[in-house]
């Protein structure tokens, strides 16, 4: 299991204690076919729903763990109707985010409602309030093309301007900054091999945290990653990346070991220096994401995110090969998830098309 998945177990063993029962046994029923980091989703989500009920008083428990099946059958649309204006209004969850939420919600209701069964093998929940409510279908490929307009790197040529910017354009944007200024000259190489592992690969945010030296075969520019839906966790998968990409990693590895001094028996790919520390340590997730913000910020690009990167890899990627290679280079279950990529390339070569100038004759 790689270093993100167990973490998240730990975290999830620590949430399920603090759940109700029926909860605890919807978990155990997932955890075959999910992995700790979705089910800790689901228990978050979870937990800010009990806790919204307690609230408002459509609970009479005073914890989280005490909240009764019976309580949940009493729930009426309105009162679901109320939860998603709290979800918009006073936690400011987008659209998307809502949905995550409650279609969280409608999987548990679900499960309890038409899978569990009592001693009597009657159904734990008699009424299922989630049933009635209808979900948007927020994966369809159009929609999250639409979605992404704007907010990704749309084309070759944007990529290598955000490229460029990274190397000479964001030094002179900070050069009355001190502080930035130190840390952008000790880890431009580190962070420009990571975007351009990003950006010439695919890989998510969790397959970079989790990448070690020996992960890496630069002769086959590949990169072995433990992949997301991959039933056996325990084996890695050989993912290519581009001359781009081999080029900056190549960069970093020369400098690495003197610049991050790692602490002994240190395997990580891309190290970072604690404040108050002198040894590099494993880069955390959080601070790869708040790497990528800040150098997409002071370019133009406020939403561009690891994942978007992982868009704008796709897109330029689909553009110059078919959907089942895409596929396989982004790790897609399914051709539905790639189709995305279409409706994108489509848009890009339409903007394409519209710049490309000729004399007529």
């Amino acid at each position: 299991m790689n270093l993100i998945k167990q973490h998240d177990q730990k975290l999830l063993e620590n949430k399920t204690a603090h759940l109700p029962w029926f909860v605890v046994q919807f978990i155990e029923h997932k955890l075959p076919e999910r992995s700790p980091s979705s089910l800790l989703e689901y228990a978050r989500d979870f937990e800010l729903f009990f806790r919204w009920l307690i609230g408002e008083g459509l609970s009479h428990a005073s914890k989280v763990r005490d909240i009764t099946l019976m309580e949940l059958e009493a729930l009426t649309i309105e009162q679901i109707d109320s939860y998603k204006l709290f979800l918009q209004i006073k936690r400011q969850n987008g659209l998307s985010s809502r949905e995550r939420k409650i279609a969280s919600l409608k999987s548990l209701f679900h499960y309890l409602s038409q899978i569990a069964e009592d001693e009597q093998h009657y159904p734990l929940l008699k009424r299922n309030v989630m049933a009635k409510l209808s979900s948007h279908r927020l994966l369809h490929p159009d929609l999250i093309a639409t979605r992404l307009k704007g907010k990704i790197l749309e084309d070759d040529e944007e990529i290598g301007a955000f490229i460029e910017y990274i190397m000479h354009g964001y030094l002179r944007d900070i050069q009355d900054n001190k502080q930035a200024l130190h840390y952008y000259q000790m880890n431009r190489i580190r962070d420009l091999a990571m975007i351009q592992l990003i950006l010439s690969s695919g890989l998510r945010v969790s397959e970079i945290y989790n990448l070690n030296i020996e992960d890496i075969d630069m002769n086959k520019k590949l990169a072995h990653v433990y992949r997301k839906g991959v039933h056996d966790q325990t084996l890695k998968q050989g993912v290519f990346f581009a001359e781009a990409g081999k080029n900056s990693l190549h960069q970093y590895l020369t400098i690495r070991q003197q610049i991050y001094q790692p602490i002994r028996g240190e395997k990580a790919l891309f190290l970072a220096i604690p404040r108050g520390q002198k040894q590099g340590k494993r880069m955390s997730k959080r601070a790869i994401q708040q790497m990528v913000t800040k150098y997409a910020k002071a370019f133009g690009k406020p939403y561009l995110s690891v994942h978007k990167l992982r868009h704008s890899f796709a897109t330029s990627y689909y553009a110059k090969n078919d959907i089942y290679k895409t596929q396989k280079q982004l790790g897609h279950s399914s051709t539905e998830t790639t189709q995305i990529y279409a409706q994108l390339t489509d848009k890009t070569m339409a903007h394409a098309i519209e710049k490309y100038k000729y004399n007529e004759q």
